[in-house]
């Protein structure tokens, strides 16, 4: 197989979150073990940082890498999912795993996975795992895809475990409490290894001080410890939390004195964070006269924060190019957004994109106005076509939306 063809075969081979939802999901890591036991338990061989979280986890795991990139080590940095590319998943120092690799390392191990029914996401993580040891990076940052207790990544023991935050969101793999998400992304906490909490609530709190106390895992709050961060290339409002998370991070990792990070590493680590690993649909900026953003915010806890940075620009009218999956309880983000907007619904080219006529429907009950499109693109440049100089046009509610247009 050429790599379109494995990269088909990944996608197609086995029931997969991305495209197939709830009938993807295990509800056990036996056989992220049976595979990681088969390839010589590459994780037991690297060097982690470990993150989990609703949302931020893909610009936390990025701002870490980017710090130790600049501080002169080999990074491997492992997120998902994908914008464009498989590869954007599997990176050592900005640079994508290789087609080669890819390739062989499918067919290499086809037959395994085949006869054990592993997963889209078993097999990824094993690639990835396997991909790192063999390239001899000094570390990789390990974002994981969903939960936290039972996701695949979860077969590692990091030096420092990270939780950006709690919300609502995988409801029907999580639970729907906070504190029931929180027990899954606490999950990741393992025995004397330190945790850093990037934000908590109420509600989330005790169930993280519950399993330090379990597991004798000293924990910091990075909210209640860091007042001052440094500046970033990541511009949206949210990112202030997950600078603080990560300046936690790194002081605990400095403490440890395995790496050696200096102020002026972080300090230019998170300006050239989007250049050194390729970070793509955070706030991003797509045109001027009209202004263009897109941002993979998809949930209530990322729209919100999203939604309140559009009301503090300055625009004469805002144009929302809007598409989700289906499986996005509506009536959690459609009361976020604002009724003083032109909308342009669409659907992703997702198995799991909701039709753009239901969402137009549902739109109305909360006041929401505006037209359906065929497609994404085709949304896209009408936004663009309707909008005066002085206008916003906003491009999200999926990540998936956002992959179509950059």
């Amino acid at each position: 197989m050429n790599y379109q063809e494995t990269v088909n075969w990944l996608f197609n081979q086995l029931p997969m979150y991305q495209t197939q939802g709830a009938s993807a999901y295990k509800p056990n890591l036996d056989n992220t073990i049976l595979l990681a036991n088969y390839l010589n338990n590459p994780e037991k061989k690297l060097k982690t940082i470990h993150v989990a979280g609703t949302n931020g986890k893909g610009s936390t795991s990025s701002l870490l890498a980017s710090v130790l990139q600049e501080a002169g080590y080999k990074v491997g940095l492992y997120t998902s999912p994908h914008l464009k590319d498989y590869r954007e998943r599997i990176k050592i120092n900005g640079e994508e795993i290789t087609e080669e690799f890819v390739i062989d390392f499918v067919s290499r191990h086809k037959t395994f996975f085949e006869s054990h029914q592993l997963s889209f996401f078993e097999m990824t993580v094993g690639l990835a795992f396997d991909y790192f040891v063999k390239e001899k990076v000094d570390i990789a940052i390990i974002e994981v895809g969903m939960g936290g207790r039972l996701d695949s990544t979860n077969i590692i023991t990091p030096l420092i475990s990270v939780i950006t935050n709690i919300g609502l969101d995988h409801t029907q793999f999580l639970g729907n409490t906070l504190e029931s998400i929180a027990f899954e992304k606490a999950g990741i906490i393992k025995p004397n290894i330190p945790i850093v909490i990037g934000e908590y609530t109420n509600e989330t709190k005790p169930v993280f001080i519950k399993k330090t106390l379990e597991t004798n895992s000293e924990i910091y709050f990075a909210s209640d410890l860091i007042e001052e961060v440094y500046p970033t290339a990541l511009l949206g409002d949210y990112q202030i939390q997950n600078r603080k998370t990560v300046q936690q991070t790194l002081q605990v990792l400095q403490q440890q004195n395995e790496f050696f990070i200096s102020e002026e590493n972080i300090k230019i680590g998170f300006l050239n964070v989007i250049q050194n690993t390729g970070l793509l649909g955070r706030w991003q900026q797509l045109g001027e006269n009209p202004k263009i953003i897109c941002d993979t915010a998809h949930n209530k806890h990322g729209l919100s924060i999203v939604l309140k940075q559009i009301e503090k620009q300055e625009f004469d009218q805002l144009h929302i190019v809007l598409g989700v999956v289906n499986d996005k309880d509506l009536s959690e983000i459609l009361p976020l957004f604002p009724k003083k907007a032109n909308y342009y619904f669409c659907s992703p080219k997702n198995l799991r994109g909701l039709n753009p006529e239901i969402l137009k429907q549902k739109a109305a009950e909360f006041g929401l106005k505006g037209k359906v499109y065929n497609s994404v693109s085709e949304a896209y440049q009408e936004a663009k076509k309707t909008a005066g100089s002085n206008d916003f046009i906003y491009v999200g509610g999926s990540t998936f939306v956002v992959a179509e247009i950059i």
